[in-house]
């Protein structure tokens, strides 16, 4: 624990495509841990430290503005679209898709394959939410976990092993943002070596 008169803050930085539900993940964090706080807190108080948390855009345009974030965040949280992932398997991509079975598949691993491959990822904790699983047509996270993050994680463009985690969650009911958060939180502070963390 830290001292009375300060807590140590940790920037995270929330990444995926648009509509993967990142700002609604946000929203449900802020819910749990300062539900009286003003809607545009991005600072979020935790029992020992706080976390800075960086919704950053998922649109295709704005994705370059990504790598200005990764030298000062202390974990990357990547979102992912349950629903729209086809089976999860990127080894059975179809490169033809033109029936869209496939949903976003491609485009997620190829985003993901971005962030692991800059340097100032490089150690950085990265957890990997599987969003709406509250729905019927969501992919398991054990396949999403098998067919896609260990894949690309592990694959020629993965770079070095690293910190990670890939966990269910509901953005809707709030489902796993209480067990993503204490990831996050156990993971920022095993880290602070390599990534120390501002004194608040």
């Amino acid at each position: 624990m830290c001292g009375a008169d300060y807590k140590l803050e940790y920037s995270i930085l929330l990444l995926g495509l648009d509509n993967a539900g990142k700002t609604s993940v946000l929203e449900q964090i802020k819910a749990l841990y300062s539900p009286s706080a003003h809607p545009n807190l991005k600072t979020i108080p935790t029992v020992d430290l706080y976390l800075k948390i960086w919704d950053v855009g998922g649109q295709h345009s704005l994705r370059r503005l990504w790598h200005s974030y990764y030298s000062s965040c202390h974990a990357i949280v990547f979102v992912i679209d349950s629903t729209d992932i086809g089976d999860a398997d990127v080894e059975r991509l179809n490169e033809n898709d033109e029936d869209g079975e496939d949903g976003r598949l491609s485009e997620c691993k190829l985003v993901l394959e971005d962030v692991l491959q800059s340097e100032d990822t490089e150690g950085v904790p990265i957890l990997v939410l599987a969003n709406k699983q509250d729905r019927e047509d969501c992919v398991e996270v054990v396949r999403i976990k098998e067919g896609l993050v260990r894949k690309v994680f592990e694959g020629e463009k993965g770079g070095s092993v690293r910190d990670s985690r890939v966990l269910p969650c509901s953005a809707l009911t709030g489902t796993g943002v209480k067990e993503a958060v204490d990831w996050l939180c156990s993971r920022v502070k095993w880290n602070k070596e390599a990534r120390p963390p501002v004194m608040r």
